[in-house]
């Protein structure tokens, strides 16, 4: 294997995991190791119970996001979103809209065709999806996610030219599926802000994968049973002192698919973001009691897409 590990080295990439879980130096623009993250936020019914419910727990969260995306929100409905966010320096992002699973070919929703379910299919659902970050963007919104390396490319070349806010954090779906040091890397020089590494990388791994990305790495630390159902609160700790800077997401075990949603999950989905937050409450004790000294962000920190809540309908050039 010894070629191999030395073109690793001389290229600048680790050619072994990391056994010694060395300590990242790397930090968010605040000098902050971490920040909280609360998923499945689906909607502005969702997210004001989400933020009452925070409020009971006197809980810090940074983000949250929503898997149904820009495309099934109306432009009041974003703009609520983002309003809500905003009044607490809490960054919204919003899945991009038309993909895989919700196209008319079977490929995405076939077994082996698992891992294109969130791509964009043909030149034109990439068009469509472009359009879906213009939208948000128009509307205020400065944060979305992404599972598709072409969107991702053409989201770093819209900011370069005008079409994006070079504010706009775009979010890298868990879904992208990039889980080794090289792959992540790419995704960070394509346009990733920040990254969701696959649930089931070991300490080891992940602490290889930070070597070399100075984005921040998003983990799930409860993760949804359609992607294994792990429970790694015990691990936040080192979580924190290895990924540095990351962001620390609850996901929720036994959850349905609710995706996409509406109306007609709403009572679901308010039961479902009030007990995310009490999860997320469980996870701060962990570190409060393990790792009281680690640095988290404030609300409105920098790096935070934070919506804009003063902004005017229609086309809008953000300046290149």
């Amino acid at each position: 294997m010894n070629e191999s590990q030395k073109l690793l080295e001389k290229l600048g990439y680790p050619y072994t995991d990391f056994t010694d879980l060395p300590s990242s130096k790397k930090r968010f623009p605040d000098g902050a190791q971490y920040r909280i993250e609360l998923p499945s936020v689906e909607g502005p019914l969702a997210l004001k119970e989400t933020l009452k419910a925070i409020d009971e727990y006197n809980l810090t969260i940074h983000r949250v996001s929503q898997g149904s995306g820009i495309m099934l929100q109306t432009d009041d409905e974003i703009i609520e979103m983002c309003r809500l966010t905003a009044e607490r320096g809490m960054e919204l992002s919003l899945f991009v809209g038309p993909r895989g699973t919700w196209d008319i070919s079977a490929g995405p929703l076939t077994d082996a065709g698992k891992s294109q379910a969130l791509r964009h299919e043909g030149a034109n659902q990439l068009v469509y999806a472009m359009e879906d970050l213009k939208r948000g963007a128009d509307l205020g919104l400065r944060g979305a996610l992404i599972a598709d390396e072409g969107l991702l490319l053409m989201s770093k070349k819209m900011k370069e030219e005008g079409l994006l806010p070079k504010d706009f954090v775009v979010k890298v779906s868990v879904q992208m599926g990039a889980c080794n040091p090289v792959s992540v890397k790419l995704m960070e020089d394509i346009g990733a802000d920040t990254y969701n590494v696959p649930s089931s990388l070991t300490l080891h791994k992940l602490a290889a994968i930070r070597q070399v990305v100075d984005i921040p790495i998003d983990i799930y630390v409860e993760v949804p049973d359609n992607f294994g159902g792990f429970l790694r609160y015990y691990e936040i700790p080192e979580l924190i002192r290895v990924l540095a800077p990351v962001y620390i997401k609850f996901g929720l075990r036994n959850h349905p698919d609710v995706y996409p949603s509406g109306q007609q999950w709403e009572a679901m989905n308010l039961t479902l973001v009030r007990e995310r937050v009490r999860r997320a409450a469980i996870g701060m004790n962990i570190i409060k009691r393990y790792c009281p000294d680690a640095v988290m962000s404030e609300l409105g920190a920098e790096g935070l897409g934070i919506a804009k809540t003063e902004i005017n309908k229609g086309s809008l050039s953000y300046g290149i």
